[in-house]
Parts: structure tokens; sequence; C-alpha cells
């Protein structure tokens, strides 16, 4: 079972291209034949985590891939590590601004994805989708859960289970942005079609490559 989720629009949008893309590659799997479950999360710190273990619970998954909307970014974006840190520039949509304060108190500072993340960023590529690892999935809701993610898949059972997890920040889809603008964007179509594609390449690759994306700064 392959566990995709999408969050709910925030910060005054009225879509989240997090969650359109998520359930579109949800169907594109399916159509693979792949049993795939799609859930969308709440913008919310802590609630988020709780609808998150409730479908951890109820399909047990051996794969799970969250996505969130990093609008302003041009590409895929890969996420390798998650910190232990809310520190929230704007509310989320209950009025929540955690401050310097730990998704998990007394967690490690940090986990770091268990997907290929590397191999996954050689397929997109290959499929001609515009992509990149990143170093950082910001302080927002988007961390908290990929935190909250790995931290579960670190501790639910007692010790860690074989179900591999990760996070994926996509830009802004094309209808979300002025034409002209010049704001990245991309469709939601091509979206859906590169968490297909990372997916795929989790579900066939068991150890990453070793390939430089490693940034400056």
């Amino acid at each position: 079972m392959i566990l995709l989720t999408g969050f709910e629009p925030f910060g005054g949008e009225t879509t989240n291209p997090s969650w359109t893309a998520a359930a579109a590659a949800s169907a594109i799997l399916k159509a693979d034949g792949h049993a795939v479950a799609a859930v969308e999360l709440p913008c919310v710190f802590g609630q988020s985590i709780t609808v998150l273990g409730d479908a951890l619970q109820r399909y047990d998954p051996e794969l799970v891939i969250c996505v969130g909307q990093a609008g302003g970014r041009p590409r895929i974006s890969l996420e390798r590590i998650a910190i232990n840190c809310d520190d929230a520039r704007i509310p989320d949509n209950a009025g929540n601004r955690p401050v310097d304060e730990e998704v998990v108190p007394g967690g490690p500072a940090a986990y770091f994805s268990s997907l290929p993340v590397k191999a996954a960023l050689e397929a997109l590529r290959t499929a001609g989708i515009p992509a990149e690892v990143s170093q950082t999935a910001g302080t927002y809701v988007c961390n908290h859960i990929f935190y909250a993610l790995m931290h579960s898949l670190e501790t639910r059972l007692g010790a860690p289970t074989a179900t591999r997890g990760g996070f994926i920040h996509v830009p802004y889809e094309t209808q979300q942005v002025p034409r002209g603008s010049g704001t990245p964007s991309l469709p939601v179509a091509v979206m859906a079609e590169a968490l297909a594609v990372v997916v795929r390449t989790a579900m066939s690759t068991t150890t990453d490559i070793r390939l430089s994306a490693g940034t400056l700064h």
C-alpha cells in the first residue's frame, strides 16, 4: 500500500496543488496496478499529525509521501531533511502560530528522508521534469508533518519500521499565478506525474545512488 498526502488550501488561497497533485498521482498509480490511498491533511499544527497518524494506522503503508506547496520555487523539491522546529511566519488555518517550539518535545534534532532522493532526482530529470534536492522544508506545517512522519516511522511500533517515507514540495499550480507575473509554476498534470515517478523509483530502488545534488548556500 502506498499513502500519498497533500494539504488543504492555506494563506488565503482557494486551492493547494499539493492535494490536487497527490489525488491525481493516486489515479495514475492505481492505473499502474498499485494499491494507493490519498489523504488530504489540514494545514494546522498538531491536527495534521493526528490525521496522518490515523491514516498510517488505517492503511499500514509500505511507502508514504507527503506533499506540500512551496510557492515561488521553480522545481519539484525532494526534501532531504526534517528538523524538530516549528517557527511559523504566518498563522495556520486554525490561527496557531508556534514560535521556536519542538514538533516532538525531546525528539531528535532532525530526521533524513528514507526515500531514494538522488535516484528520484535522476528519474525526474530523465522524464524532463524540473527537480532538485532541497536541504530545507521550512519551519511551517510542511516541515511539521515531515518530521512527524519520520518520527512515527522510527518509533510507532517501538522500533524503526520497514515503511519508507519522505516529503516533496511542489511549486504553484499554473492557474494560481497571474499571467505574465514571472512567478514559477507547473501544471498539476506535471506535478502528478512527478509524484508517480518518485513512487515508481522508490518502489524499485532499495539503495540510493550517489549523485551530486548539494548547494553552496
